[in-house]
């Protein structure tokens, strides 16, 4: 199976999900930050997800790679702006309805829940059914 374009963007690979698991092991680029950023997340959405402005400064100056964490959140939330803007067909859609509040959620925004890979699972559930029409 071969990787998601996200990744591939981030120059995690094009090959097999091994190769990405490994490519992931090594870090990304903090340039990888921009390509979050590119497809509409703000500055604050960043900080609060993957990697705060203090440690990205820290990253750049001591070669330029993210951590293990920092990197498979990058390609988590990726993945799932991704998934949102295929689903909504639209990336400002799929935008809104990351950052809006949910009752599944307690209240909390899906983009919200993209700091851990539990949440990140939920998440990407919520859009399956989403695109298989069940509303629950």
């Amino acid at each position: 199976m071969a990787t998601v374009p996200f990744a591939e963007s981030i120059g995690l690979g094009s090959g097999s999900e091994f190769d990405l698991a490994t490519a992931v092991e090594h870090g990304a680029s903090t340039a990888s930050i921009d390509s979050l950023r590119q497809l509409g997340l703000t500055f604050s959405e960043v900080a609060s997800i993957v990697i705060s402005p203090r440690s990205l400064k820290h990253r750049e100056a001591s070669g330029g790679l993210l951590t293990l964490e920092q990197t498979d959140r990058v390609l988590r939330v990726g993945r799932i702006l991704e998934m949102a803007t295929r689903i909504f067909d639209n990336a400002e859609k799929a935008l809104r309805w990351l950052r809006m509040p949910d009752d599944r959620l307690q209240s909390r925004a899906p983009l919200q829940m993209l700091v851990t890979e539990a949440g990140g699972r939920l998440v990407e559930k919520m859009l399956w059914q989403i695109d298989e029409g069940i509303y629950t």
